[in-house]
């Protein structure tokens, strides 16, 4: 599914600065060399002005950086064998359901983007899988995603199969269970900073 540059546009002009209030964000006028590089290829490769604020986590650790900077694009934002709606669509509600609201709000925005409506999103920010807004594949790929996320080691074959018999391929389950988890992994690096939602008073507010 295509971008809405028209959403996409109304999105980055309710974006504030990062902030965190737990540890201090990498800062491009004090980073080194190395780490302005991937700054600056950062922008290149996602034609985004702005340093979120979870690439300002990663950029205290130059390794951690390049390597994030490789699986975003190589995997979590682009289509693959997910597309990038229903990438949002999971990272939007594992992130409510870990209490992330940094990336709940920005993975919120992104899925107004990428063709999510204010009612799906608010279905997701009350964890109403119940509602008609889903079709019956994206419920079972939602139904996994937070499984896997809250309470993994329950997960058998018979969770697997029943996402097959909802349309998913083994393979598309397997890039599911990768994303879900990194995604995952975000919230906690957020949460651990402190990372303030880049949507004054939360998405929610502008739904």
């Amino acid at each position: 599914m295509f971008a809405d540059n028209g959403a996409a546009m109304a999105c980055a002009k309710l974006r504030v600065a990062p902030s965190s209030t737990n540890l201090p964000l990498a800062d491009e006028r004090t980073a080194n060399a190395e780490v302005r590089a991937l700054f600056a290829d950062y922008r290149e490769r996602f034609a985004r002005p702005d340093l979120p604020g979870i690439v300002l986590c990663f950029a205290t650790n130059y390794v951690l950086l390049k390597g994030m900077m490789q699986i975003a694009e190589g995997l979590l934002f682009g289509e693959s064998l997910l597309s990038r709606r229903h990438k949002e669509m999971m990272a939007t509600y594992v992130s409510q359901q870990n209490a992330c609201q940094y990336c709940a709000d920005s993975h919120a925005a992104f899925l107004r983007v990428h063709g999510g409506s204010a009612e799906m999103l608010r279905a997701l920010h009350h964890a109403d899988l119940d509602s008609d807004l889903f079709t019956e594949s994206e419920l079972a790929l939602l139904k996994l995603a937070a499984k896997v996320n809250a309470n993994s080691p329950p997960v058998t074959r018979s969770d697997v199969e029943a996402a097959m018999q909802a349309g998913w391929t083994e393979a598309q389950i397997a890039e599911a269970v990768h994303v879900v988890s990194l995604f995952a992994a975000f919230n906690r690096i957020a949460n651990g900073f402190g990372i303030s939602s880049p949507y004054p008073g939360g998405m929610g507010g502008h739904l």
